[in-house]
């Protein structure tokens, strides 16, 4: 096998806990991505303008961001983040449901901040809990815990698209004009950006004619098996009410042997099993309190730092990129045809899943800290080619393969590396998954007004520079990381710097 008898022993024994949280990453996944594709019959439903129905994006964006920085908030117990991953999830499938209802855009902007905040919450404690079963070991979950996500974003608008309008689904008198034009308005709605449709004009009154309803309710089912499984998840850790009277043992004799048995080039010490404290994990507010700065060197705070910035601009670059390589790649010098440029959002999507499934046996063997280098100089690689042959079509299709691969496992793996950086007891999952949400949601708004004012070309740059500062910003982060105290016994226990004494046995604490 790929991988050690230690980690395999550990994994069956969290598999019932592993397998939940990734399919709670799932439903994240399978919510993030339908907006793009169903956009125009969500106007057609509401019968909203386009600047109106831009709202929607802005309340899940901003709710998921809001969501990302509460979510530590229910970590201190397990059953806190259980409980909280249960509502999560099933709010999820309510909302899918309840979106064919919505005949209002502010209603429909209310419902989608509420998936906004569930996944918001999904996203925060699915990194939490894994970290602290796997710890060391962790790279290689959260680079499965990432692929559901893609999964998820790949599956939403292929389950979309056969209810989709063809023609206009609104009838009016001006449905003739506006037919027309639909297959192009389709194309240009992708995922994560509504794109430039203001000189569109689609009838506002008339009877709606949209058959979008079915996939919503058929993802709401696809879904529901997820809260479910996080029931079950609870109902074995007797965290159930009715249920919770006693209490299992967490280990067998041979199982504490074989988990306590120190690894090659480990410390002893990190066998030790200790109650693990609210120091590190915490929401966003908790990290900000003047007691977690207490003795930490200002390397503590430059990790959290350059580690959030270099997902600021990945993440950043995950949502512009989707959200205008149809707008690039329809535009001039390249002018492809609006049915092939539909095709890119799909292939980087596509190759972002590809992408993180093989990063699962590759994360075993390589460190994390290898594997962000190697996503940040693919990336800025990959622009550099996009541009030196902006001409070319061809290349545009492969350049956005190659920059889905290099995009795909950044993300876990500079979790994986800055959690390592700091023994686990920094704010780290906290701090990167709220800068990625503010790169995803600023890094969008900003390269989609540099294009208005500065045309399509722009696109690119925008995207070599964003890719250059996230090299910066990970050269910055070795640097601090070289600086970085190493573990000693000698420092206070309170203090931010201390590393935690790992406990081997993977186990949950209550």
């Amino acid at each position: 096998m790929w991988w050690d008898e230690r980690v395999s022993a550990r994994f069956r024994r969290n598999l019932q806990p592993t397998l939940t949280y990734w399919s709670v990453f799932f439903s994240f996944g399978l919510c993030i991505a339908f907006l793009g594709p169903t956009l125009l019959d969500l106007r057609c439903q509401t019968q909203s303008s386009l600047s109106q129905i831009t709202w929607v994006f802005f309340s899940q964006q901003f709710c998921l961001l809001l969501g990302s920085c509460l979510g530590g908030v229910f970590k201190r117990t397990l059953s806190q983040s259980l409980f909280a991953l249960f509502a999560s999830s099933l709010a999820i499938s309510l909302v899918f449901a309840i979106i064919p209802l919505c005949h209002n855009v502010v209603v429909l902007a209310v419902v989608m901040a509420v998936a906004g905040l569930a996944m918001g919450c999904i996203d925060t404690i699915s990194n939490m809990q894994l970290v602290k079963i796997y710890q060391k070991d962790s790279a290689i979950f959260l680079q499965a815990l990432h692929f559901f996500v893609g999964f998820g974003a790949l599956l939403s608008p292929l389950i979309a698209d056969p209810f989709l309008s063809d023609t206009n689904c609104i009838l009016s008198n001006s449905t003739a004009n506006a037919s027309s034009n639909l297959p192009h308005i389709r194309k240009s709605l992708v995922p994560h950006h509504p794109g430039n449709l203001s000189h569109y004009d689609l009838p506002m009154k008339g009877m709606v004619v949209t058959r979008v309803s079915y996939a919503f309710w058929i993802m709401a089912l696809i879904n529901l098996p997820v809260p479910i499984a996080v029931f079950f998840l609870l109902y074995k850790e007797r965290m159930v009410p009715c249920f919770s009277s006693s209490s299992h043992p967490l280990l067998s004799a041979d199982e504490l042997a074989m988990e306590t048995r120190p690894a090659e080039k480990e410390d002893l010490s990190t066998t030790v099993q200790r109650p693990r404290t609210a120091g590190g994990h915490d929401d966003l507010f908790s990290c900000c309190q003047s007691k977690n700065f207490r003795g930490a060197s200002y390397t503590y705070f430059a990790v959290h730092i350059t580690g959030a910035l270099v997902l600021f601009m990945t993440d950043g670059i995950v949502g512009e990129y989707s959200g205008f390589v149809y707008s690039y790649a329809v535009e001039e010098p390249l002018s492809v045809v609006h049915k092939v440029a539909g095709y890119l959002p799909s292939l980087f999507w596509g190759f972002i899943t590809l992408g993180r499934l093989i990063s699962i046996p590759v994360s075993y063997r390589m460190k994390p800290a290898t594997m962000v280098f190697i996503n940040v100089v693919g990336v800025l690689i990959t622009f550099l080619l996009l541009l030196i042959f902006s001409s070319s079509v061809v290349f545009l299709f492969v350049g956005t393969a190659s920059l889905g691969l290099f995009l795909s496992s950044t993300f876990p793996s500079m979790l994986a590396y800055t959690e390592d950086i700091l023994q686990y007891r920094g704010c780290a999952t906290t701090v990167l998954v709220t800068g990625a949400g503010i790169g995803e949601m600023v890094l969008q708004l900003l390269v989609g007004s540099i294009i208005h004012d500065q045309g399509s070309y722009s696109f690119l740059v925008c995207g070599m520079i964003f890719g250059g500062l996230a090299f910066t910003f990970y050269a910055l982060l070795v640097f601090f990381h070289r600086m970085y105290p190493k573990p000693s016994s000698d420092l206070d226990d309170a203090s931010p710097d201390k590393p935690a004494v790992m406990d081997d046995t993977g186990q949950y604490q209550r």
